[in-house]
C-alpha cells in the first residue's frame, strides 16, 4: 500500500478554496444493495474542455451506458466547456459536495494528495502502451485510494497524450528556443517545474479562458496534448507546434465519496463498467487523433518541429530529483520497476 505523503510538499499548488460556479447537490438516501431499487439518481459530471475532445465523446458513451443499464433510473447531466468552472474549480466542487463528478489531469488532483501526479514526471513514458499499463497496475490504485480522504473516488482513467509545447511565433527546435517562454500551464507542480527546467516562465491559468488569454497576447506559449489543441483550435492563435511529448497527461474520471457511499453495489457496477467501457474509447480516440492531427495542424497552417528529445530530457532530470523527496524511496522504487 502506497503511503500517504504530505501534502505540504506541494503548497505551491493553489486552487481556488470555494466554487461558486457549481452547483449544490442535495443529499441523497442509499440505494438497495441490489441497485434496482426505483429511487432515481442524476449525477452531475463537469469537464473544462468541448464535447468533440475525446473527454466530452467518451462521457456520452458514459451516460449512455449508466442510463441505458439502469433502464434510466440513473441519468447522467453533462456540462462541458468549462461552464461549471475551470479544472480547479470542478474538481474542488467534487471535494466540497457541490459537483458529483469530474474528469481533470491527473496532476491537477495534487493539490490533495501528491502522489496521484507521479503519471505526470517528464519523460516518464516513450508510448501510449506502456503509459496505460502504468495506469492500470496496482500501484496506481493504491496511489487513486490517497483521494478517498479528500472526497474522491477514482473510477477509470481517461488519456488526454503526451504534452506539446506551441508558441506563437517562436519555432522550438531546442532546449534554448524555450529560454524565457511566457508559457500557460495548468496547476499542476510537476508541469510547471518541468517547463522551469527548460528555462520557460510558466504560469497556471484556467483552461477554460485560454483561448482569449492566447489572444490577448498574456502568454507567448502553451503546451497541452495535440488532440486538444486541435479540437479547441488553439492553432488560430498558436502558430507553432513542438512534438515534445514531455509530459504523459492521465485524467481521473472521479465521482465524490459521498454520493458514491449512497449507492448499492448494483449502481456502482454499473458505474464501473460504463466507466471502463468509456475509459477504452476515450483512449483509442486520443491515440487516433494524436497520430491524425499532427498532418492536420500542418494544414491549417502550425509550422511543426520535433526537437531531440535526449536533450529535453536531459534538462529535466532535477525534476524527478525534486519529486522523489515528494514522494519518498518507497514509491518512486515502485515507480522505477513498472517503468523501466
Amino acid at each position: 500500500m502506497v503511503k500517504r505523503l504530505a501534502v505540504a510538499a506541494l503548497a505551491l499548488c493553489v486552487v481556488c478554496a470555494g466554487c461558486n460556479k457549481t452547483q449544490n447537490v442535495a443529499a441523497r438516501p442509499k440505494t438497495d444493495d441490489a441497485g434496482s431499487g426505483s429511487t432515481p439518481v442524476t449525477i452531475t459530471l463537469g469537464f473544462s474542455t468541448n464535447k468533440e475532445d475525446p473527454r466530452g465523446v467518451a462521457s456520452l458513451l458514459f451516460k449512455e451506458e449508466v442510463e441505458q443499464n439502469s433502464n434510466g433510473r440513473i441519468t447522467v447531466d453533462i456540462h462541458a466547456d468549462g461552464t461549471l468552472g475551470s479544472d480547479a474549480d470542478l474538481i474542488d466542487g467534487v471535494v466540497n459536495d457541490t459537483l458529483d463528478m469530474t474528469i481533470s489531469s491527473a496532476g491537477n488532483f495534487a493539490v490533495y494528495a501528491p502522489e496521484v501526479g507521479i503519471s505526470a514526471l517528464p519523460f516518464l513514458f516513450s508510448d501510449f502502451e506502456s503509459a496505460w499499463q502504468f495506469m492500470d497496475s496496482p500501484l496506481i490504485q493504491d496511489v487513486d485510494k490517497t483521494l478517498e480522504a479528500f472526497n474522491i473516488v477514482v473510477l477509470s482513467h481517461f488519456d488526454n497524450g503526451f504534452r506539446c509545447v506551441t508558441t506563437t511565433d517562436r519555432a522550438v527546435n531546442c532546449v534554448a528556443d524555450m529560454k524565457g517562454l511566457h508559457i500557460r500551464t495548468p496547476p499542476n507542480q510537476i508541469v510547471m517545474e518541468t517547463m522551469t527546467a527548460l528555462g520557460a516562465n510558466p504560469e497556471p491559468y484556467a483552461f477554460n479562458e485560454l483561448k482569449k488569454a492566447l489572444k490577448d497576447g498574456l502568454f507567448d506559449s502553451q503546451e497541452n496534448p495535440i488532440p486538444i489543441i486541435y479540437n479547441s483550435r488553439l492553432y488560430e492563435e498558436q502558430h507553432c507546434l513542438a512534438i515534445t511529448n514531455h509530459s504523459y497527461d492521465a485524467m481521473p474520471l472521479v465521482i465524490r465519496k459521498s454520493l458514491w457511499d449512497t449507492l448499492g453495489e448494483g449502481d456502482r457496477r454499473i458505474l464501473r463498467e460504463a466507466a471502463k467501457k468509456a475509459q477504452d474509447l476515450n483512449r483509442q480516440l486520443v491515440r487516433n487523433q494524436t497520430e491524425a492531427f499532427v498532418s492536420r495542424l500542418h494544414n491549417v497552417g502550425m509550422t511543426i518541429t520535433n526537437p531531440n528529445l535526449h536533450e529535453f530530457a536531459q534538462a529535466t532530470t532535477r525534476v524527478m530529483d525534486t519529486f522523489s523527496a515528494v514522494y519518498g524511496k518507497e514509491l518512486i522504487h515502485e515507480m522505477k520497476e513498472l517503468t523501466q
